[in-house]
């Protein structure tokens, strides 16, 4: 089964709250016959579609080739978080890299929130950067180090923009018992997801990109010319990019042993009275190993992420995520759910990207782990470097070596499932 197509009608967005709420490009043809570019780039989310715009801006002739539409995977349905540094803290990057290589992944993670804002900032993308992310703690114990971390941040890397919350702090922000404290960072923010990767694709053309919508790639050729071939055409190419992520199936194995795909869900509320839920324009993201993610949409909706599946079908995402919802807002139990939605992401062992050279003229780029707004996006941009002949940040990403999955292809999926019921365990007992 492919995950393109095991919960999404070909060719159409889900059903989501961000598809309702934006203004949608006219449909991109798809390919057509035989077409000689500079790159050719599979997927149209954030990866592929800023690598499209920052080639062409240099003048490559590129073509992005997307089995549905621009936008139309976890680039268009995540939670729209836009978070500082790396996935995970400074303290354990440090203690993979050693100090000095941990300070160029901070500055990268901090590259990446500077170019969302600057995109933003430049094209016409239909939204804007909220500033404001909670880190929220579930457990007390979990308090002092989410303060001591923020020290931490602005001791040894100069970032001042986070905040410690107490227990008072927190719940004068978010309208929950449930939470024993967090970080306010006020550097980080939170934007439409799918507004901002459709910005991505109007500005990606602009430059020159051509954009092949409902185009499945179905066989991939290796050489010193790279041929990608579909149903009804292919593209010749000096270099191709993977920009696939969650979706990236087999076309690369030494990815796939690294990246694996999970599905994640989200669900829209009735718009709701000021301050039912928040009383500041923030996102939230909590301290729990499968983790709630939410905010407040522009006309008042509660925006609610939470659960996680690991085969190809996705659950009752209603039930899946109304459970979580409402054991951090019970006041929520008779409002009414108007938009659910679920979308396939992709991690890795230790939460870190995965960058690699599949051949010398094949790149790619994955696995953020729930952190694709930003490094997605830079992600792009460093591969369009990499091409043009600047490949120092591609090539401290790639020399990461992230662990392979135990379990191979057969077996990753079940020890995942039984980790994470194992964690969700340890969370909902405090261990």
């Amino acid at each position: 089964m492919n995950l393109l197509f095991a919960n999404d009608a070909a060719g159409a967005y889900p059903p989501s709250y961000y598809a309702a709420s934006t203004d949608m490009l006219p449909p991109m043809p798809p390919l057509a016959g035989a077409v000689k570019v500079d790159v050719c780039i599979v997927g149209a989310g954030y990866t592929g579609l800023s690598a499209a715009l920052h080639l062409a801006q240099r003048g490559y002739r590129v073509a992005v080739l997307e089995a549905h539409r621009a936008g139309f995977g976890a680039s268009g349905r995540n939670g729209g978080q836009v978070s500082s540094g790396q996935r995970i803290e400074q303290d354990a990057i440090e203690r993979m890299v050693g100090r000095d290589d941990a300070r160029k992944l901070w500055q990268i993670g901090e590259d990446a929130k500077a170019l969302v804002k600057q995109l933003i900032a430049t094209h016409d993308m239909g939204t804007r950067f909220r500033p404001g992310v909670i880190h929220a703690d579930w457990q007390a114990r979990d308090v002092p180090h989410s303060h001591a971390y923020a020290e931490k941040l602005a001791r040894d890397y100069g970032y001042d923009q986070v905040k410690p919350l107490n227990r008072a702090d927190i719940q004068a922000i978010i309208r929950s018992d449930a939470y024993q404290g967090g970080t306010l960072d006020m550097g980080a923010g939170h934007i439409h997801p799918l507004a901002y990767a459709l910005g991505l694709a109007r500005a990606a053309q602009a430059a020159g990109a051509q954009i092949f919508e409902n185009t499945l790639v179905e066989d991939i050729e290796q050489g010193a010319q790279v041929r990608a071939r579909t149903r009804s055409g292919h593209v010749h190419a000096k270099y191709l990019i993977l920009a696939a992520n969650g979706y990236l199936g087999g076309w690369a194995p030494q990815v796939a042993a690294r990246v694996m795909p999970i599905n994640n869900f989200i669900v829209a509320t009735a718009p709701l009275p000021q301050g039912t839920v928040l009383t500041q324009d923030v996102a939230v993201a909590d301290s729990k190993f499968v983790i709630n993610y939410f905010r407040m949409s522009r006309d008042g909706r509660l925006l609610f992420g939470g659960g996680e599946s690991y085969g190809y079908r996705f659950p009752d995402i209603l039930k899946t995520v109304r459970k979580p919802m409402l054991q951090v807002f019970a006041q929520l139990h008779d409002t009414r759910i108007d938009y659910a939605w679920g979308g396939t992401l992709a991690i890795t062992v230790n939460r870190m990207p995965h960058f690699a050279r599949i051949a010398p003229n094949i790149l790619s780029a994955s696995g953020y782990s729930g952190a694709g707004v930003g490094m997605a996006t830079l992600a792009g941009r460093i591969m369009a470097d990499t091409i043009a002949g600047q490949a120092e940040q591609f090539d401290l990403m790639a020399a990461l070596n992230l662990p392979q999955f135990p379990g191979g292809p057969a077996l990753r999926s079940p020890l995942l499932a039984l980790a994470m019921t194992w964690f969700a365990l340890r969370d909902r007992l405090g261990w």
